[in-house]
């Protein structure tokens, strides 16, 4: 019950929201409100102003006020789109009938949105979706931030205590920073908050590099007067600053559920229309040269370092060895089907599998196997930044070239570095071009596709 849950909240707000809406729009204008063109606009008119005023985002820091201004804004801006669609169509229209209904709406929204929030809180202050941190430094601010999280229980977060070189006197000291690393990995800490000031350049290079190889998310606590040009997401907690390392688009729950939902449709067409004719083309073609099954499955690393079994259609003879060699250029093991199918990525192709059941994304960093993951994890800066999110059957790293065997570490650190750039820079239409050069490199070939 601890965390990951964070996921389904806006997703569950908005779903509530277009209920209530159409909801009392269908019992006020049973006929009126019938048409396609009608639910159509009111809905995405909704969802649009609700997306540029970030209207379903819910922080665990929420100042009452900010909730009520976001409300009547979405609520009045709704309300002149809504009326803009009977001066659009030159429908007559009874004005009181209207009023009244969006005010039932909006009503309804208001309790739901007070009740849901209530309930978040609640949940978090029973103990629900907490996260554990640690603090680092012992000056002012880190006390502010200590004693406002301790009066605040339902914002979810478990301070397991503090680091640092200097006052050890803070009442929930642990050690010295140097201590604070091994803590971290010991004891589930999910966050890092750290006083810059209390910190050199050099610490603060160790704790970036941490938090990223480790999967950890850093905040970091500045003098009133630093200025930071890097990406980095700005929050207050009270009158505190707090700055957040790595701001990502999928941090956002709406940009979760939709990449989520074009990867279910996006697989089950492939699933439907290709691999339930393909797969059986195959099997007969594979068993006929060598005996084994149709399936090759390995394990391989997926998001935050949780394992999946990966699959695809088998190009080798049956070997020991699988799980340890990468496949390399004329490699014995590849059979003659299996070249075929290697150099046009067809044996990719069941990997649609485990993007339906949710364990990889259509793009993304190509998972790897768990060997290779133990051993660039290590010599590779910055490798585990790749866990943060799904892995995918394409990514940018391999429209660019780096995909296949991998002869030196350059190689592996060309594909982490286009990697986090396609995580700090997602984009739905990013993900389409990928999916389109990908496409294109199938039919041209590629040199390292073997």
């Amino acid at each position: 019950m601890k965390k990951r849950y964070s996921i389904y909240i806006k997703p569950i707000s908005i779903i509530v929201n277009l209920t209530i809406i159409n909801i009392f729009l269908s019992y006020f204008f049973k006929e009126n409100y019938s048409g396609f063109w009608h639910v159509t606009y009111t809905n995405l008119s909704w969802l649009i102003i609700s997306y540029h005023l970030n209207f379903n985002n819910f922080r665990r820091y929420n100042k009452y006020v900010d909730v009520a201004s976001r409300l009547i804004l979405q609520f009045v801006i709704f309300t002149f789109v809504y009326f803009a669609y009977y001066s659009l169509t030159k429908k007559p229209i009874i004005p009181i009938e209207h009023i009244k209904a969006l005010g039932f709406i909006y009503l309804s929204i208001t309790i739901f949105r007070s009740i849901y929030l209530y309930a978040l809180k609640k949940y978090r202050m029973e103990g629900g979706n907490f996260r554990n941190i640690i603090l680092i430094g012992n000056n002012k601010s880190i006390k502010n931030i200590y004693s406002f999280i301790d009066e605040h229980p339902e914002l979810g977060y478990n301070i397991l205590g503090c680091f640092s070189d200097i006052n050890k006197d803070f009442k929930t000291y642990l050690g010295s920073i140097d201590n604070s690393f091994e803590f971290a990995l010991k004891n589930e800490v999910d966050e890092i908050y750290c006083s810059i000031s209390d910190l050199s350049k050099s610490d603060i290079k160790k704790y970036i590099d941490f938090a990223d190889n480790n999967l950890k998310v850093l905040k970091l606590i500045p003098d009133a007067k630093d200025i930071f040009t890097t990406k980095m997401k700005v929050e207050y907690y009270d009158h505190i600053p707090i700055l957040s390392l790595r701001k990502i688009p999928f941090d956002d729950p709406v940009n979760q559920f939709l990449k989520r939902l074009f990867d279910i449709i996006f697989s089950l067409f492939i699933i439907i229309f290709i691999l339930t004719w393909l797969s059986p083309v195959l099997f007969i073609l594979i068993k006929l040269e060598s005996k084994g099954p149709l399936f090759f499955k390995q394990l391989r690393d997926g998001i935050s370092g949780e394992t999946f079994e990966c699959y695809k259609y088998r190009s080798m003879e049956m070997n020991n060895v699988a799980n340890d060699i990468q496949a390399t250029k004329d490699d014995s093991r590849i059979t003659t089907i299996g070249k075929f199918i290697r150099k046009t990525s067809i044996d990719e192709l069941p990997q649609f599998f485990n993007v339906f059941k949710g364990e990889m994304s259509v793009v993304g960093p190509r998972p790897h196997m768990l060997s290779q993951t133990q051993k660039y994890a290590k010599v590779v800066d910055k490798f585990m930044v790749r866990h943060f999110v799904k892995p995918g059957i394409t990514g940018l790293a391999q429209i660019k070239g780096y995909r296949g065997e991998i002869e030196k570490n350059e190689d592996m650190e060309n594909r982490v570095k286009l990697d986090i750039y396609y995580i700090e820079n997602w984009s739905f239409l990013l993900d389409l071009k990928i999916i389109g050069q990908t496409i294109l490199n199938v039919f041209k070939g590629e040199e390292k596709a073997y």
